[in-house]
């Protein structure tokens, strides 16, 4: 009998892309979004064989109903407290309702188990996410990739392409991890089939420092790139605390001192895996920092 996955959030990048690579597997594919999602996308994900159902979902008894007989909700929401606690919280009670087993939340971020509370707003959120969730029976599975990938050519200002230079705070040689959207998709839907997964996952589809990251831009642009160094771990907290002071946004997923914790926060090594699970699923094929830019042809 094939497995039923549900999806919130298939509407979003990395929802999507853990439905496609769902689709590539032997299930059936239920997708839960909100009434008002645009109908364009409804029928995009129901010419893939995706069985979509648009739902009020502050309404627990309409999701449970279309959870019924399903293996694992897969959830890819994106937001603040409001969805990633409030709306999840209603995701999870109504597959304990229809008697889902697992529930796979929207984490996929660094390992935020070594942060210290207050330190970073949006994993925080997720922290807290999971306090009600370990009280329930369903089995939950979070998985941490490291930042994505995809972040280094777009909003992560670790690669400085125009002024040649890698943005470095603190210790030059601190392993950075990275993983891109796609693989992330893919290790997703094959955790959302497993019978037997534990709590945390870990992946990392690569791993480097910022020197690392000078000797690779160098070699692919030929073109000489050095560190760019402003200070320490310590001046990047006083300036984190500066604008969030001056610009607090709070009502916006990923303001300017955000984007900061989460640099501080990758630099200062707190979530560096201990652990890898890459080769639980041995058909990924991991993307290499060089191999994601290369394919970008971003110089």
């Amino acid at each position: 009998m094939r497995k039923i996955i549900v999806v919130a959030g298939a509407t979003g990048n990395l929802g999507g892309k853990i439905v496609n690579a769902l689709l590539a597997k032997d299930v059936e594919v239920r997708a839960i979004v909100r009434l008002e999602t645009d109908i364009e996308k409804i029928q995009d994900l129901e010419q893939k064989g995706v069985k979509v159902f648009p739902v009020d979902t502050s309404n627990k008894a309409e999701i449970s109903k279309h959870c019924v007989e399903a293996h694992c909700l897969v959830s890819a929401l994106a937001g603040l407290e409001e969805t990633i606690i409030g709306t999840q919280k209603i995701f999870v009670d109504a597959a304990v309702e229809a008697n889902v087993q697992r529930f796979i939340p929207s984490d996929y971020s660094s390992d935020f188990t070594n942060l210290k509370v207050g330190q970073n707003r949006n994993l925080d959120v997720r922290r807290k996410f999971h306090e009600y969730i370990d009280k329930t029976f369903i089995k939950a599975t979070t998985i941490f990739n490291g930042p994505f990938m995809d972040l280094l050519t777009t909003d992560m200002p670790l690669i400085l392409f125009k002024q040649k230079r890698i943005l470095c705070w603190g210790n030059p040689n601190q392993i950075l991890e990275f993983t891109t959207t796609d693989n992330i998709a893919e290790f997703t839907a094959a955790a959302a089939i497993d019978e037997n997964t534990p709590r945390y996952l870990r992946i990392a589809g690569d791993k480097l420092s910022c020197n690392d990251f000078v000797k690779l831009l160098t070699e692919l642009t030929t073109q000489k790139y050095s560190l760019f160094r402003p200070g320490g771990i310590g001046l990047l907290n006083i300036l984190i605390k500066l604008t969030r002071f001056f610009s607090p946004s709070t009502n916006e997923l990923y303001p300017a001192w955000q984007g900061m914790q989460y640099m501080r926060d990758l630099m200062e090594g707190r979530i560096i895996f201990q652990k890898y699970d890459n080769d639980r699923y041995s058909f990924i094929k991991w993307t290499s920092v060089k191999e994601f830019l290369i394919t970008e042809k971003v110089f």
